[in-house]
């Protein structure tokens, strides 16, 4: 059983709580978490929990995954660090141990996917690298029987048109990195979130729903812009003067809540407020007081692009293929662990407005790369991008067995880059060319 987190008295627990992030950079490691859209080979239908994505689980504990339950429910693995969990719609998530470097990351994911596949294969199911569902229709989605996920499906309901899309028929890619005070944490932040469409253009993978095309290159990156303006979007407060962690806890006091999770269950708290639980005033648990576990669940409710806990997590990006798993790490990683690289990628974006943010935030879901900027277009920002980024990993260093350092693993993006193409734009024309628009070639072109 866990130990029980202090009480939260004073703000100050909090921020002290965010500031225990801080890491020398000798420590600092990199997460990638990524989720991926389960199918039955048969019918091609969604993979149903049970008989589906439960035996999945039991199957993977060959490879000495630990269970865990909710109830009799078996909803995730552990295992060295590192997690196999389920989403709402019964995506597959891999939460990754902390690395050192992006070659072992690589391997993280091969392994995983190859761990996945043994078991999948033995039950006829099998995983696709798209961002968004490409034909199957919300009410055809199973849900998971997971607590939370009922709390934030009638939540979602009530703060947008979308919510329930993205919980049901989106996949992402992220990446979870480290700072060194809090000065690294804002600048990291702040560059982050400026380069985030970017990073959207490039991982672009969604350009289908219900069995054709919807006029997107991420629709999943869409289908955020709807979801709940509460808890999401890119957070003009980071680049005001004087931000800190303080600034972000008192963002995050004013999110609505979603839940309270005492004795095994989640109370549903959707819309409350958390002030008024630090107060010890929270209707569904009066005189209770929230713990540092309560804050940290609360702070795991909060979807911005990029999201601060004791780490920062980048969160734009579609879900793809096995080479770009590797990429998105990599890729943020040369631009946020060199202090030059760092340096030049907040020279480049310093100057950007809030509304020029905004506006790449909602308009790169459409158009990728080829959204325009200035007199530029994203595919001109990001050959610039990639040339900080590759210094920033040519000055890591970090060499695999073959004497190769982590720039191999950019190698997808470049070609997206000279091309001018992303995935979802070669997905868009094997459609319209060798698919003769038949949507079900996504489950031989796109299976792990």
């Amino acid at each position: 059983m866990a130990k029980p987190t202090p009480l939260i008295e004073h703000k100050s627990q909090m921020i002290e709580h965010l500031m225990k992030g801080c890491k020398p950079k000798s420590d600092w490691r990199i997460g990638t978490e990524h989720e991926k859209i389960g199918f039955c080979l048969k019918s091609l239908k969604p993979i149903p929990y049970e008989g589906g994505i439960k035996s999945i689980l039991e199957g993977l504990q060959r490879f000495k995954w630990e269970p865990v339950f909710e109830g009799s429910n078996i909803i995730a693995l552990k295992r060295d660090g590192a997690s196999v969990s389920l989403e709402p719609g019964g995506q597959l998530e891999l939460s990754g141990a902390p690395l050192e470097h992006v070659h072992q990351t690589c391997r993280e994911v091969s392994q995983h996917l190859r761990e996945v596949k043994e078991v999948a294969d033995e039950i006829n199911a099998g995983f696709i690298s798209l961002g968004f569902r490409a034909d199957t229709k919300l009410e055809d989605v199973p849900v998971m029987p997971k607590g939370r996920y009922k709390i934030m499906r009638d939540y979602m309901q009530k703060v947008g048109t979308l919510g329930r899309e993205m919980m049901f028929r989106t996949c992402t890619v992220q990446t979870n990195l480290d700072f060194s005070t809090e000065s690294d944490m804002v600048k990291k932040f702040r560059v982050s979130l400026a380069l985030q469409p970017i990073a959207t253009a490039l991982f672009a993978n969604s350009p289908f729903m219900e069995g054709k095309l919807n006029g997107y290159k991420s629709y999943r990156s869409r289908v955020w812009l709807d979801t709940d303006p509460d808890r999401t979007g890119m957070l003009p407060f980071v680049f005001d003067e004087g931000f800190g962690f303080e600034q972000y806890i008192d963002y995050a006091l004013d999110v609505p809540m979603y839940f309270v999770y005492r004795g095994g269950e989640y109370l549903d708290a959707s819309g409350k407020s958390f002030r008024d639980f630090l107060d010890g005033k929270l209707d569904i648990v009066p005189g209770v007081k929230p713990t540092l576990s309560d804050f940290d669940d609360h702070l795991s409710t909060i979807f911005p692009e990029v999201r601060l806990k004791t780490f920062l997590e980048m969160r734009g990006c579609d879900t793809g293929p096995w080479g770009e798993l590797c990429a998105m790490p990599a890729f943020w990683v040369g631009l946020l662990y060199d202090q030059a690289a760092l340096d030049t990628a907040w020279d480049f974006v310093k100057d950007w407005t809030t509304e020029e943010r905004e506006k790449l935030r909602r308009e790169v879901p459409k158009m990728g790369l080829q959204t325009p900027f200035r007199d530029k277009t994203i595919r001109d920002l990001a050959v610039a991008i990639m040339e900080i980024t590759r210094a920033g990993l040519n000055a890591r260093a970090r060499l695999n067995t073959h004497g190769e350092n982590e720039t191999v693993f950019l190698q997808e993006l470049d070609e997206f880059v000279r091309s001018g193409k992303s995935n979802a734009d070669r997905l868009i024309d094997k459609f319209n060319g060798d698919w003769n628009g038949d949507i079900l070639r996504v489950y031989q072109d796109c299976r792990y």
